[in-house]
């Protein structure tokens, strides 16, 4: 097996510049390190990381802990996190909590048993108790997404509240006056958020808070579509709905549909979360999209800053804006009149008249 010695020999140097080159020290002569370097691809040298991180105490590797990894919005943000990561040489293992709290107290504590750096974690639970072993351990830590409460730690998020005021007056800005909004849990940070943007929508339009039309559940597709079925079920059901996420929109759709309704004729639909490149081949939901890669790659970011002993004193808690894409299920209209709008509206550098709702961004 060959080892650091075996290299240091090859290149004729000492095992702690082989070190240095590994561990890329800046101040290495060019010449020195290009020896190493070759050295170590000749011999097939790979470095022990158990050794490595017990000298170090470090494992360069990062925890990300996210609720379903199906969902196209969480996989790009795990994308951003991975891609900053790699780029500073660590590595990122991804755990799916499915909302769980049992299931990320089981993945917390292997990332504390296996030495994560830092753990970046959308938390199913916005009390910070759920994450009590992170804070026990002093173990850097970084909420993506989602905010918790008792614990001010750094956090990357999404506008959720102005978002989703944004996709409700653009509906009231439609002639809607009876909107359901279908949402996560009440125990999760981004499905309150969310509430809290459809109520300012109502009450700064001057209309009436109606609760029958709020409803709370999961943030999946089963959820979304037994919470349509009975909201659609109910004497004077709403003309539109507003889905907190686009799991749970799948769901309103399967549900509009299964009851014989017509998407935006009989009931407007409007989401939070966007498809990916789905939305490119059927332009349909309109949306409020967060810039999810982004997200991602922001809390790395900060993680690494972390490690690295330069990020900010206190806790920084970064929101990214969010941008409304209007597309055909909310029924708006070409500006010229005729038939409900069925084409792509995300057109490079294209605005609507009043290009900014809620301090958002509005592609047409």
């Amino acid at each position: 097996m060959t080892t650091i010695i075996d290299v240091a020999r090859r290149a004729g140097v000492s095992p702690v510049t082989v070190s240095r080159v590994m561990n890329r020290a800046p101040n290495v002569n060019p010449e020195t390190r290009a020896k190493v370097e070759q050295a170590i691809a000749e011999l097939g040298y790979l470095p022990s990381t158990v050794a490595r991180s017990l000298r170090s105490k470090r494992t360069r590797s990062l925890a990300l802990l996210l609720p379903d990894i199906t969902n196209t919005f969480w996989t790009t943000v795990a994308r951003g996190v991975e891609d900053t990561a790699q780029t500073f040489g660590y590595a990122v293992f991804v755990c799916n909590t499915d909302e769980d709290c049992q299931k990320q107290q089981r993945y917390l504590e292997l990332a504390v048993s296996q030495r994560a750096d830092g753990v970046l974690i959308a938390p199913c639970h916005n009390d910070a108790a759920a994450l009590r072993v992170l804070r026990e351990r002093g173990v850097p830590t970084v909420t993506v997404d989602r905010r918790i409460e008792g614990w001010d730690v750094d956090a990357v998020l999404g506008d959720s509240t102005g978002g989703a005021r944004a996709l409700v007056q653009h509906l009231i800005a439609l002639g809607h006056r009876r909107i359901a909004v279908i949402s996560g849990p009440a125990t999760t940070s981004t499905a309150e958020d969310r509430v809290t943007g459809y109520r300012e929508a109502l009450v700064q339009a001057g209309m009436p808070v109606d609760d029958n039309l709020i409803r709370r559940g999961q943030f999946k597709a089963g959820a979304g579509e037994a919470l349509a079925r009975s909201l659609l079920a109910a004497g004077n059901c709403p003309s539109a709905i507003f889905a907190a996420n686009n799991a749970i929109a799948l769901g309103v759709i399967d549900a509009i549909l299964a009851g014989g309704r017509r998407i935006p004729q009989d009931v407007a639909l409007v989401a939070f979360d966007d498809f990916a490149d789905a939305s490119h081949l059927f332009p349909f939901l309109t949306v409020a999209v967060q810039p999810a890669y982004e997200m991602g790659c922001a809390a790395a970011r900060l993680l690494l800053e972390r490690l690295a002993g330069a990020g900010p004193v206190q806790p920084a808690h970064i929101v990214l804006p969010c941008r409304l894409i209007v597309r055909h299920s909310c029924g708006s209209r070409l500006r010229t009149g005729g038939e409900t709008l069925s084409l792509p509206l995300m057109v490079e550098g294209s605005k609507v008249e009043g290009s900014k709702v809620a301090g958002l961004n509005v592609d047409a």
